[in-house]
């Protein structure tokens, strides 16, 4: 739209239509003493807006039979609902209305405080979860990226003290450029446009347009408030090990990654898959678990980001089993540095892709929050076989090449709970 806001969608014949906003703010945007902000808003706005309150926005939507969800990244919040496609215009002006209009009521957001603490002391309680948070914060030291999502305690008894506070970050954050409207089901694509031209229209651009690149421009600005570059956290240490009531070891290890966009991200993608992805004959599971029996979850993710990104190793064990574990994780490392794979190994590595990508698609919530990230930082939303149709050019040699880029030791970090 003239104002920046981009709109996708992808018509399919399901009577069932997730739609919603996703909007380019996310932790990283945060100072240190606002840490939790954007999840903090994600809760608030659905305790009421200029025209309706949080009881009327539940019963809107479950009441037709639907659902409404949100959620908070690092780089990004997303509001959006599953519901019968004849009610998207309806929805669609709901969540608009949380994303611009919400009030943040004091005797309101002071309830949803509280429950953003239980999540905290929830997520606390989850070592397998927890220790995510934990390793971006050793991986990207010093950097807006490794503050965690839900905040803490003070800074959130800091964020909610006034409402303008909030205010005043979504005003910042939320801009028309940074914006997606999407949506996915049976229902005409002109519908949707009219409908996002209504509701966000009139916004104002508060910064220049980026059409098919996106810019961490707000990012860019707490680093200098902070004095610090895009490359803090180089010298910061390499491992760390805290200590914690849990019966197992929980482990992971990993480094830096390819950004989103990168020439090799799909590369990346693939060589995830085959190192500790999420199916039963990755290398990792069939050493650790098949062949050992040392672990009963191993995995690995490949998480890029808007200008960087993070890879992964996560495992829990018993305490005995740690070092034999940490050996043949960096076993099989090392092996996809020194071993080229075969011909035979890459078709089957691809034939497996393939799969997995046509499955994902059928999953109709996940395939409309993609298409909108897409969106969002390329202005453009390919589906699983276009993916796939580039992921399958990907060559013995330039795997070789990735992992020689990403799983030397000279790009391992290592967290351990124990």
């Amino acid at each position: 739209m003239p104002n920046g806001v981009k709109i996708v969608h992808r018509r399919t014949p399901s009577p069932v239509a997730y739609i919603g906003i996703m909007v380019g703010a996310g932790t990283r945007d945060e100072l240190p003493e606002e840490n939790g902000m954007a999840h903090y808003i994600e809760h608030c706005v659905f305790k009421g807006t200029a025209h309706h309150s949080a009881r009327q926005i539940i019963h809107s939507i479950e009441g037709i039979g639907g659902e409404i969800n949100a959620y908070t990244t690092k780089e990004e919040t997303t509001f959006y609902a599953a519901i019968p496609v004849e009610h998207v215009q309806l929805t669609l002006h709901l969540i608009a209305e949380m994303v611009t209009s919400p009030t943040f009521k004091r005797e309101e957001t002071d309830k949803e405080r509280m429950v953003i603490i239980d999540e905290i002391e929830s997520y606390n309680d989850s070592p397998s979860e927890l220790i995510y948070d934990d390793f971006e914060s050793l991986v990207f030291a010093g950097h807006p990226l490794a503050l965690p999502i839900l905040g803490t305690r003070r800074t959130l008894r800091h964020i909610s003290a006034k409402p303008d506070y909030p205010l005043q970050w979504m005003a910042a954050h939320y801009r028309p450029e940074r914006m997606v409207v999407f949506c996915q089901g049976n229902v005409n694509p002109e519908k949707i446009f009219r409908l996002a031209e209504k509701e966000l229209g009139a916004l104002t651009c508060t910064a220049g347009l980026t059409a098919n690149k996106y810019e961490r421009s707000c990012s860019k600005a707490v680093l200098q408030q902070r004095g610090l570059t895009g490359e803090a956290g180089l010298d910061s240490p390499r491992t760390a090990s805290y200590h914690k009531h849990t019966h197992q070891v929980h482990a992971m290890l990993g480094g830096r990654a390819y950004p989103l966009g990168h020439e090799h991200q799909l590369a990346m993608f693939l060589l995830n898959n085959i190192l500790g992805g999420g199916s039963l004959n990755s290398r990792l599971n069939l050493s650790l678990r098949e062949a050992k029996g040392l672990v009963y979850t191993v995995e690995s993710n490949y998480t890029p980001l808007s200008d960087t990104g993070y890879w992964s190793v996560y495992w829990a064990c018993e305490p005995e089993h740690y070092e034999q574990s940490l050996a043949l994780v960096t076993e099989e490392l090392d092996k996809l540095c020194t071993t080229p794979l075969s011909e035979s190994t890459l078709r089957k590595a691809l034939t497996q892709l393939r799969g997995q990508l046509a499955i994902s698609a059928q999953n109709q919530e996940n395939s409309a929050l993609g298409m909108a990230k897409s969106m969002l930082y390329f202005g453009h939303a390919p589906s699983w076989q276009e993916t796939y149709d580039k992921v399958a050019k990907t060559t013995i040699r330039q795997l070789q090449t990735v992992a020689n880029d990403m799983f030397l030791p000279s790009n391992r970090y290592t967290l351990t709970y124990k």
